[in-house]
C-alpha cells in the first residue's frame, strides 16, 4: 500500500453497501477505512484524516447529516470533501445536505461508476497530484503524471521520498505540515519512521529546489513544522 495513495474513509451502518464501496474504492488505487456509525467515523477523523468521506445520511444514533454538521464546523476538518448518500430523493433533502456542508449529493440506490467519478471529482480539489495534474508554484513546475519537476525552466533531479514531500506542499502552498502530518502524507501510518528522517529529507529537497540557484521556498516554522513559501 503506497503511503501516497488518497484515503477514503466509508462511513456506512449496512455492512453489505459497505464492503461493496470498500471493494470498488480499492480497485480504483485508494486507501480505504471503514466505519460503522456515525461514532465510529468522528474517531476515525480524529485518529488519521482522510482525504475524502462517502457518508452515508440515514444511521442510528449519530445520524451522517449530523456528523457532516459536526466536521464542517471544525476548522481542521472542514476542508474534507463529504459526499453525502441518501435513499432520500427530495429536492429538500439535498438541499439540506448541501446547506449542512456536504460537497456532494449522491441519491441511492446509484450507480457505482458515476460514484467513483464524483470522487475522483472531488479528489482533484484536495489532491491533485495523484490524479495527473500539473502543479506550478512560482517557478517551480511539477508533473505529477511524467514524475517531473523543473524550476526557471531548468530540471532537478528528486528522490521518491523528495517528489512526495514537494507533491505535499504544492498541493496547499503556505500550509503548515507538522512532522507527523507529513509522515502519515508521505511514509504512512504503515511504516516507523522517526521524525527526525521528516528533517533530513526536508534538507534534500531544499538542495535539490536550489541546485540551479534561487531562494529557498520551503519554509520552517519554529514548533510547528514546515510550509511551502
Amino acid at each position: 500500500m503506497s503511503a501516497d495513495q488518497p484515503t477514503v474513509l466509508v462511513v456506512e451502518d449496512e455492512p453489505a453497501q459497505r464492503e461493496v464501496l470498500a471493494y470498488n474504492l480499492e480497485a480504483e488505487g485508494f486507501r480505504v477505512s471503514k466505519a460503522a456509525s456515525g461514532d465510529e467515523a468522528m474517531l476515525l477523523v480524529d485518529e488519521d484524516s482522510p482525504d475524502i468521506i462517502v457518508l452515508d445520511w440515514m444511521m442510528p444514533n449519530l445520524s451522517g447529516i449530523e456528523v457532516c454538521r459536526r466536521l464542517k464546523s471544525r476548522p481542521d476538518t472542514r476542508s474534507i470533501p463529504i459526499i453525502m448518500l441518501s435513499a432520500r430523493t427530495e429536492e429538500v433533502d439535498k438541499v439540506r445536505g448541501l446547506e449542512t456542508g456536504a460537497d456532494d449529493y449522491v441519491v441511492k440506490p446509484y450507480s457505482v461508476v458515476e460514484l467513483m467519478a464524483r470522487v475522483r471529482t472531488q479528489l482533484r480539489r484536495v489532491r491533485p497530484a495523484t490524479v495527473g495534474i500539473r502543479l506550478e508554484f512560482d517557478d517551480i513546475i511539477l508533473d505529477s503524471e511524467t514524475h517531473k519537476v523543473s524550476r526557471n525552466s531548468k530540471p532537478l533531479k528528486l528522490g521518491p521520498t523528495e517528489f512526495r514531500l514537494l507533491s505535499t506542499f504544492m498541493e496547499k502552498p503556505g500550509r503548515v505540515w507538522s512532522r507527523e502530518q507529513l509522515l502519515d502524507r508521505v511514509w504512512g501510518r504503515d511504516i516507523y519512521v522517526d521524525t527526525r528522517t521528516v528533517d533530513v529529507h526536508i534538507g534534500r529537497l531544499r538542495k535539490a529546489l536550489t541546485q540551479h540557484g534561487g531562494a529557498d521556498p520551503v519554509r520552517t516554522v519554529r514548533g510547528a513544522g514546515y510550509a511551502l513559501g
